[in-house]
């Protein structure tokens, strides 16, 4: 790996203050796969971290989402032996949804709304990165 991933996203909450997680398509494959993670993704070359993070948002979702405060930043080195496999950083909001309709894009296999409850009973199917998220946002 040559570059540093710098990754925008959201934990959305909706108006009963259930937590969307999605999960990429097997076909994807990946550092995240198989396990519930928050929308996001790349953020693209001249975009703001706000404007990259709604962008992703919808394009993953279907959602408009209107961002709160940004959580603070963290990373994840993946090492395989001597070399750097994954290096990417974490920029996320908390936000709320501001329309659309929820659908699932093609590289999302499927999303779900949770209570702060249910996402205790499910911790460890959350990648854990998600689980590190989850707790800087405050959300448990």
């Amino acid at each position: 790996m040559s570059e540093i991933i710098l990754a925008v996203g959201a934990v959305i909450e909706d108006k009963d203050g259930r937590i969307l997680l999605v999960k990429h398509r097997t076909e994807r494959k990946g550092y995240w796969q198989g396990k519930w993670i928050c929308p996001g993704g790349r953020l693209e070359l001249g975009e703001t971290l706000e404007e990259g993070a709604r962008r992703e948002v919808k394009e993953e979702t279907g959602l408009d989402v209107e961002l709160g405060i940004q959580i603070p930043a963290f990373e994840r080195i993946v090492r395989e032996g001597a070399k750097v496999a994954l290096h990417v950083v974490y920029i996320d909001f908390i936000a709320r949804v501001a329309g659309g309709e929820f659908a699932p894009a093609s590289d999302v296999g499927e999303g779900r709304w949770v209570t702060r409850s249910e996402m205790r009973g499910m911790w460890g199917e959350l990648h854990e990165d998600t689980q590190r998220l989850m707790k800087l946002a405050g959300v448990v």
